[in-house]
């Protein structure tokens, strides 16, 4: 199974949320909410295949959520919340599915249930095996902000320390992935966050996801793009203790 790298930080007997992020980034993504989601959760943070110090994983998304149930099980949780961005929520949404017993509330944030064009996603993971990421870092942050933000030096760091093919296997994964009509399946609470300006994963993809889950919550971050967490994170930390109040 593919070892994937982690952090657990809050007390050792507090509940557990399992903290995931989008491609191109690691764990360091999480930290604006980490202070205030600690004091009273469990944090597990991962990275990706192929981010930060995780191995590479070639597979579907169900492969990437069952490296992570894998990693709940070496760590002995048996049921968790979960919360993740982009990619980090597709994985969320598939162990939703897949293993429904292990997640007590959901968080997805700035993500889908399907992420647009495959061809696009092929077409991406082509382009950095032959060229890296470097060459892309540009339209990377163009995504993943609104124009005129300046606090993307994070971002770009957390980018140097994914491996290209890495990279390229989570976007074949991504262009896989398409859960639209197992959506009613999700049994968790859940709460979806947008950013309004997220070009992205646009505000329809999560209208889609929390009008198929049952009993979904939609809140919209304005001023936020794909990032929204980094971008306001503020509004997005505030909705998810909200949430994870209510969370059994």
């Amino acid at each position: 199974m593919t070892r994937l790298h982690h952090r657990l930080d809050g007390p050792e007997d507090a509940p557990v949320l399992v903290l995931g992020p989008s491609i191109g980034t690691t764990i360091d993504l999480w930290e604006p909410q980490l202070a205030a989601l600690a004091a009273s959760w469990r944090v597990l943070r991962y990275d990706l295949p192929g981010h930060g110090g995780s191995e590479v994983l070639h597979g579907t998304m169900g492969d990437i959520a069952s490296a992570v149930a894998a990693l709940l099980d070496t760590l002995g949780l048996e049921r968790v919340a979960y919360g993740g961005v982009s990619l980090g929520g597709a994985v969320g949404t598939t162990l939703a599915l897949d293993h429904p017993g292990r997640i007590g509330g959901l968080i997805l944030c700035c993500t889908s249930a399907r992420f647009g064009d495959p061809a696009t996603w092929h077409d991406r993971a082509a382009k950095v095996r032959s060229g890296g990421l470097g060459p892309l870092a540009d339209m990377f942050v163009g995504r993943w902000f609104t124009p005129g933000y300046t606090g993307s030096d994070s971002a770009r760091e957390m980018l140097t320390k994914v491996d290209a093919e890495g990279y390229a296997a989570c976007c074949e994964a991504l262009a896989a992935f398409d859960v639209r009509d197992r959506l009613g399946e999700v049994r968790a609470p859940t709460l979806v966050i947008a950013g309004a300006e997220d070009i992205a994963t646009p505000l329809d993809h999560a209208e889609t996801l929390a009008q198929g889950i049952r009993g979904a919550e939609l809140v919209v971050v304005p001023g936020a793009a794909h990032l929204a967490n980094l971008e306001r994170p503020e509004p997005v930390t505030h909705a998810m203790l909200r949430h994870l109040e209510r969370t059994p």
